[in-house]
């Protein structure tokens, strides 16, 4: 069967660079399959999500060293995985199930590109949930004093486990900045809220007490920046004055695991590049 491999890449804007890309996937007898571009016109940059079949048997790492110099020729910033390769994801969470329960079923019933080698939890409230899924939980604890310890603990798993994206789902820690860089572009977060609105503590309170007509959720990738990654994808609700903050908050749930769910899927499709501060969706 052939293999389908999937391209992404953004660079400087400059003509022939559709041509450069295609020309070589041709030159290995491969065949396009999917092709999707875009040219940011205020930056002048160029972004590329494009996927592609082979039937010679060629390795992804020869592939990749092929493609090094078309990508240096073009001072590309470029990745090329194989297109239903999983990504192995580390799902973080504190005591609200419900995002990582909706992570695990998509999982579990093939709807999302994933496998989950390990939960990391600073509770035990979700062991059980972890055990029915049969996915690995790893409680570490966070106080003020072990935080430091607890990260870095969360970060050799990381390493050992071969992790390609870290989920925050509903994990109630602040990371420090040091493990938001260490886990840069494959760290996604889900704000309880339609940012850049009620940050902080309590948003649904917030909300309450601002009399609002909708209410939301934002899947962002994780900075040290508290809440103010680049944001991947958004949603709301109508609400009503007759709702109290607890329902609210139970319909904000819904909408939080929809969201972080949709954000995970486009990631690990390497549907989502980085441009600045914000994100070029190729849905």
């Amino acid at each position: 069967m052939p293999a389908s491999y999937v391209l992404t890449l953004a660079c400087p804007d400059r003509p022939g660079l559709v041509f450069a890309v295609s020309s070589w996937i041709v030159d290995r007898g491969g065949n396009i399959e999917d092709s999707q571009q875009w040219s940011d016109p205020a930056d002048q940059q160029f972004f590329l999500r494009l996927q592609f079949t082979l039937t010679d048997g060629t390795g992804l790492e020869t592939l990749r060293q092929s493609f090094a110099g078309t990508a240096g020729t073009y001072s590309m910033w470029w990745r090329l995985v194989v297109a239903d390769a999983p990504f192995r994801t580390l799902i973080m969470v504190s005591t609200y199930g419900h995002c990582l329960n909706d992570l695990l079923f998509r999982h579990s019933i093939g709807a999302l590109n994933i496998e989950v080698p390990a939960i990391v939890s600073n509770h035990r409230d979700l062991e059980r949930l972890a055990a029915s899924y049969d996915v690995p939980f790893h409680h570490i604890a966070v106080t003020p004093q072990t935080k430091p310890d607890a990260e870095r603990e969360m970060l050799e798993l990381v390493g050992a486990l071969d992790i390609d994206l870290v989920v925050l789902a509903r994990y109630m820690q602040v990371l420090a900045d040091s493990t938001c860089r260490a886990l840069e572009g494959r760290a996604i977060n889900i704000h309880h809220s339609f940012l850049p609105s009620f940050k902080g503590a309590k948003p649904y309170h917030q909300a309450h007490d601002r009399g609002v007509k909708l209410i939301g959720a934002t899947a962002h990738y994780v900075t040290g920046d508290l809440d103010e990654g680049p944001i991947i994808d958004q949603d709301v609700t109508r609400v009503t004055h007759r709702m109290l903050p607890a329902d609210l908050a139970r319909a904000g749930r819904d909408i939080e695991a929809g969201v972080l769910s949709r954000a995970v899927e486009l990631h690990s499709e390497s549907r989502i590049l980085l441009n600045g501060h914000r994100t070029v969706t190729f849905a």
